[in-house]
């Protein structure tokens, strides 16, 4: 009786996962904890190779959660009462498990986060997780030139439209935890980048370092230990403001779409849009409603079939009320690939983009649906605003090799202030200029992240 009242209580006590950052760990080694103790990563996943009681308990005391990696292959029931039996916070399901045998481990009393496949997400989980991720970064083909996207930016490989909408249905955390390329050589900015692709969508990356790179940090190598250094500070940054992932989209124009019209997939319209620096709110197709569409005054639905009759006929009264709506040409379908497991589209499922994006490219015109900005090839930008409409804030992540500046940010609304916010820099205002209406700031020369406040 008293082991059951204890099962209980430990049952029952208090996860937050909303304040946990996530990272990979590939050390027993409780001496290694003091690398950890250097930056806000407060949640280790542990490979079962590493699992070890007093690592566990040192982590405990330090206020750093455990997590039990545990794949389909695994015994997953037995693997989780050594995960218990170890004192470990929980488990991470890494992979497609099937229904039994997930919520078996999750009423075996110890927590359990899903990370399955992005087509398998259970969006009504506490924390929404998957290990399904492209690489972020500018996309290169062997003669050095830069890949373009239907709508002529550089093509940018990037999960931040998929995490955009997942954040926007789920309302809570949500991590990615795909891994670094085998056999790719990495810079430091490419790891900054993976974190701010993540972080700018409100969103975490569980930190991965490559194989040598981990074994560099866990032997002291300098280099790695500097990199180390750099994603810590990055991550201080994002979490020191944790009041931007209450905030939601800004922007005058809706994208309508959901899992089964491309809202899961690296490289749709979302992402287009990011990289032509155009403001949108994703709006979810399947819970569609007049309230959702408060704010907007554009709309693209990529699946107008989808929609059911009280839908559509909320959409003819938000139509009626002098607002626009796209719809996708006649026949097109968004190429959703046959692979349930593919995450990107194809060079042919890209250029079937273009019938859809030059009709997108006109409806916009030279309008602006709230904010746009300028002179940053190579970036991707989210404008989020709080709940209250003010603070604005524009997150900008460069994913060339250089840096930028002199990159120019346009609102269709008076703003009287604008402060500049990067990792490796103070705090700064910006001279904010003002005509017709139109507010403008120009953001001075930023390496990976820049994020500007507006009041």
């Amino acid at each position: 009786m008293l082991a059951a009242v204890l099962l209980l209580a430990a049952v029952a006590a208090p996860h937050d996962v909303s304040t946990w950052i996530p990272a990979r760990w590939y050390s027993h080694d409780p001496k290694s904890l003091e690398l950890v103790r250097q930056t806000p990563v407060n949640c280790l996943l542990l490979e079962q190779r590493d699992w070890a009681k007093s690592f566990v308990d040192d982590a405990g005391q330090r206020g750093i959660a455990t997590l039990g990696v545990i794949r389909p292959e695994d015994r997953a029931e037995d693997a989780a009462r050594q995960a218990a039996n170890l004192g470990m916070t929980g488990v991470a399901l890494e992979g497609d498990f099937p229904d039994s045998t997930a919520s078996a481990v999750e009423h075996s009393g110890i927590l359990a986060v899903r990370l399955p496949s992005r087509a398998n997400l259970d969006l009504r989980a506490p924390l929404v997780g998957t290990y399904q991720g492209v690489w972020p970064g500018v996309q290169i083909q062997k003669d050095g030139v830069a890949v373009s996207a239907p709508s002529g930016s550089p093509w940018i490989d990037t999960n931040a439209g998929f995490l955009r909408f997942v954040r926007t249905v789920a309302g809570g955390p949500v991590w990615i935890a795909n891994m670094p390329p085998r056999g790719a050589v990495l810079t430091a900015a490419r790891y900054l980048q993976a974190i701010a692709d993540a972080e700018s969508a409100g969103a975490h990356w569980v930190i991965a370092l490559d194989e040598d790179t981990s074994k560099g940090l866990l032997s002291g190598d300098t280099k790695a230990l500097d990199l180390w250094r750099k994603m810590g500070e990055l991550l201080r940054f994002y979490a020191s403001h944790p009041e931007w992932r209450a905030m939601g989209p800004y922007s005058t124009l809706a994208l309508l779409e959901d899992a089964n019209s491309g809202a899961y997939l690296a490289g749709g319209i979302m992402d287009m849009l990011a990289a032509k620096h155009t403001t949108v709110r994703p709006v979810a197709l399947r819970s569609m409603q007049l309230a959702s569409m408060a704010s907007a005054t554009l709309a693209v639905n990529v699946d107008p079939a989808a929609l059911t009759l009280p839908q559509k006929d909320a959409l003819r009264a938000w139509t009626r009320a002098g607002n626009t709506l796209l719809t996708a040409p006649p026949g097109w379908k968004m190429p959703m690939p046959d692979d349930p497991k593919q995450i990107s589209l194809n060079r042919e499922q890209i250029a079937r983009l273009g019938d859809i994006w030059r009709e997108l490219n006109s409806l916009l015109g030279s309008r602006n649906p709230g904010g746009k900005v300028y002179n940053a090839p190579g970036a991707i930008s989210n404008v989020v605003a709080a709940p209250e409409g003010r603070p604005v804030v524009v997150h900008l992540v460069n994913y060339t090799n250089y840096p930028m500046e002199d990159v120019t940010v346009r609102f269709t609304r008076h703003f009287s202030s604008a402060k500049l916010l990067a990792p490796d820099q103070p705090a700064r205002d910006l001279e904010v200029f003002e005509e017709d209406a139109v507010t403008e700031i120009t953001v001075p020369k930023f390496a990976v992240v820049a994020v500007v406040v507006m009041e």
